[in-house]
């Protein structure tokens, strides 16, 4: 296009800024499901048809900022969030973890923090809809958070539409309705995955999606099943000791010792235990 790179002389600072008040004014979309992907909305299409000027807030620099937090967001869900709000979340997080004896991932997930910081909620119902939240972490861990985020938006003059409504992106309220009550029943997880016709990977998407925004689901009568007490307290000694959740790091510590479904369910059981 003709237009290619001709924003290059402005720096990725005002971009970002630029993209989250697009976001904000509905002329972007993001869609968390495929990676933070940005569409151009119904509306968007419109303002290029009849674009109008408009007055945004850049970025700045705060120095005072927590320096210790290493940020990364490129091919991430959160890449357009207001980096220096990133960087206070994870520094609260960290501080609440370190008070619990938690891992800081247990607290909220990073996706859920570049959310907030692309959000700005500054009520627990906002937060509670911010992705991978939900009620119960809202309310568990979420005040000191919006309270935070507030604080922020005043001393910085962010606008926030009063009609800005954040959506969930979680999982299909009635799937996810079916798969609390079926586990409260003790089903088998293959019997539930394939009532729903899910393969077992997208079926354990749906439970991670669940136990990481707050809810509880209790799948030892099926750990049992497959992973002995040792086996069992060996994991839950390596995620109360690591500084991810990632399951890559997992698999790579243990060397083979366990299959990826394995971690995966533990992980389940982990998150629900000990975060909700």
């Amino acid at each position: 296009m003709s237009i290619f790179g001709t924003g290059s002389d402005r720096p990725s600072e005002y971009w970002m800024a630029l993209i989250r008040q697009a976001l904000v004014a509905g002329l972007l979309t993001k869609d968390i499901e495929t990676y933070g992907v940005l569409k151009i909305s119904g509306a968007g299409h419109a303002f290029l048809k009849a674009p109008a000027s408009f007055l945004m807030t850049e970025d700045h620099s705060y120095k005072d900022a927590n320096d210790d937090v290493v940020v990364s967001t490129a091919g991430q869900v959160g890449a357009v969030a207001d980096q220096t709000l990133f960087k206070l979340l994870k520094g609260q997080r960290k501080t609440i973890a370190d008070k619990l004896g938690l891992p800081p991932f247990v607290i909220f997930q990073d996706p859920s923090l570049e959310d907030m910081a692309l959000k700005y909620p500054i009520t627990i119902e906002e937060l509670s809809n911010v992705h991978g939240v939900g009620d119960g972490k809202a309310k568990k861990y979420g005040a000191s958070f919006v309270t935070l985020i507030e604080n922020y938006v005043t001393e910085n003059q962010i606008l926030r539409p009063d009609d800005f409504v954040v959506k969930s992106t979680g999982s299909n309220s009635a799937l996810k309705l079916y798969i609390i009550q079926s586990v409260d029943r003790k089903l088998p997880l293959t019997d539930i995955a394939q009532a729903k016709g899910l393969a077992m990977e997208d079926f354990i998407k749906e439970m991670e999606a669940i136990v990481y925004s707050g809810t509880k689901l209790n799948i030892d009568y099926y750990l049992e099943d497959i992973l002995d007490e040792d086996s069992q307290e060996e994991l839950h000694d390596y995620f109360m000791e690591a500084k991810s959740d990632q399951v890559d790091p997992a698999l790579e510590a243990f060397d083979g010792d366990y299959e990826e479904e394995e971690i995966r369910l533990y992980r389940i059981k982990f998150i629900s235990d000990v975060a909700n």
